[in-house]
């Protein structure tokens, strides 16, 4: 069975942040463990697996609070992901509750390659049909079910032309899930590991109309749209079945008439209004710490999501084309911005997790995710390609000028200057103290962010 090899820098996450928090004082690392109730609650989110710190382009040492690019999502602490492999082709998720299928080998075969995947319509039926670990109440996981197993220890393999995966890490955790990536013999890249869930887009992207799945790349770390057609035949995808708790995902947000939002389900605290501005991923860093100086709303403890905690906002049943609003609860405001296709629309989120590529400049981009359309330039275009709900990627620094037609394969738009809505744990006392132990590092934010 192909599995990817067990890298030495996947290191366990509690000793990272054991010893952040010791060396704190001297590195700034400053590591801020999550105290909501988020262990005991619904819709637990659990940890990216991120501890490596970043700048606009490389790794670096966690920087401290008065140092650019502090706050990231290296240096706070959440809901360490936890599995216990349990002997029967089972895997037990501690933190959410769910229980998975552990391979994606749907043949049985002993090899996970391409003749393991399979349609839509051929993945809801064989997840309702599987009896596996004495149970047979199997499904097709939704996506936030199944975004909840991405791991940002992950490296984006796009633009590798070798053939060998061994030194490649995966967006999941591989000591307990098997996992391949495309299987380059059948003709697919090295990227074509996407995995399939039972959340269809409510609006169409530009795949000629047809109906648009939600899926996850593990290789790539990414949600994107795809159209359950591919060259006049039908998409296959890898299926990972799961069952228990059939709460998780479903937020429970309550207006706490002060401009915040709390997610009972999750045990976040949001910020009701967004930033009102793009900005890059540094300066998205550095408002937050402003906001925090500033005792905004009552509380000095923000920070700029991860990029598990920002999708667990996402509202799959609204799209700009059938609801005329962001992919979010109508109890948030949305900035409106005007897209690159001329379009009334509503903008990117930055997180603060980076994603990570095996280029050079391997600390480049930053995870967002796209509460308006995730538009691509195709056949000349601007298409709406992966859907309002979507996980890529954009540099954190840089001119959106210089990406006229997107990037990549899918011409996916470039727009740097992203905005943020900022989150804190509910329950927790971080507000009404002195905001004189912030050093704010503030670089300039440009106003040409504030709409694309």
């Amino acid at each position: 069975m192909q599995r990817s090899q067990h890298h030495p820098r996947r290191f366990s996450l509690f000793l990272i942040l054991a010893t952040c928090t010791m060396l704190a004082l001297v590195i700034g690392c400053a590591a801020q463990p999550q105290t909501g109730q988020a262990q005991t609650s619904a819709y637990p989110i659990v940890d990216t697996g991120q501890a490596t710190c970043y700048d606009a382009s490389t790794e670096i040492a966690c920087p401290s609070t008065d140092a650019a690019f502090y706050g990231q999502d290296a240096q706070l602490a959440g809901n360490t992901p936890s599995y216990t492999n349990n002997g029967n082709g089972t895997i037990t998720d501690n933190v959410t509750g769910l229980i998975w299928q552990r391979s994606p080998d749907t043949n049985g075969n002993g090899t996970i390659n391409a003749t393991d995947k399979l349609s839509y319509a051929d993945a809801g039926s064989y997840c309702q049909n599987l009896t596996m670990g004495g149970q047979s109440d199997w499904q097709l996981p939704d996506i936030k079910q199944l975004y909840s197993l991405i791991d940002f220890s992950g490296i984006d393999p796009s633009g590798y032309s070798g053939t060998d995966t061994s030194g490649l890490i995966p967006f999941i955790d591989t000591d307990y899930f098997d996992f391949a990536y495309g299987d380059t013999a059948a003709g697919e890249r090295i990227i074509d590991s996407q995995y399939a869930s039972s959340t269809l887009y409510v609006a169409n992207t530009g795949n000629d109309g047809g109906s648009t799945l939600f899926g996850v790349n593990f290789a790539d770390g990414r949600i994107k749209g795809y159209g359950l057609s591919l060259f006049g035949k039908d998409k296959t995808f890898f299926v990972q079945c799961v069952r228990g708790n059939t709460s998780y995902g479903q937020n429970s947000f309550a207006d706490n008439g002060d401009s915040t939002i709390t997610d009972a389900a999750s045990g976040l605290m949001w910020a009701q209004d967004d930033s009102g501005a793009g900005m890059n991923w540094e300066q998205a860093l550095a408002w937050v710490q402003t906001q925090n100086a500033a005792n905004y709303l009552g509380h000095n403890d923000w920070r700029l999501p991860n990029v598990k905690e920002l999708q667990s906002l996402v509202d799959y049943s609204r799209s700009p084309d059938t609801t005329s609003s962001a992919a979010i609860n109508v109890l948030f405001k949305t900035t409106g911005i005007t897209n690159e296709a001329g379009q009334a629309d509503f903008p990117f989120y930055w997180s603060g997790t980076t994603h990570s590529n095996w280029t050079s400049v391997s600390g480049g981009f930053g995870a967002y995710v796209a509460f308006g359309r995730a538009l691509g330039y195709m056949n000349n275009s601007w298409v709406d390609v992966h859907g309002a709900g979507a996980q890529r990627s954009d540099p954190k620094q840089g001119d959106p000028a210089d990406y006229p037609t997107g990037h990549g394969p899918q011409g996916d738009a470039i727009r740097i200057y992203n905005y943020v809505r900022l989150v804190r744990d509910a329950g927790t006392t971080g507000g009404g103290g002195s905001t004189g132990q912030y050093h704010v590092y503030v670089p300039a934010i440009m106003s040409s962010g504030a709409s694309v």
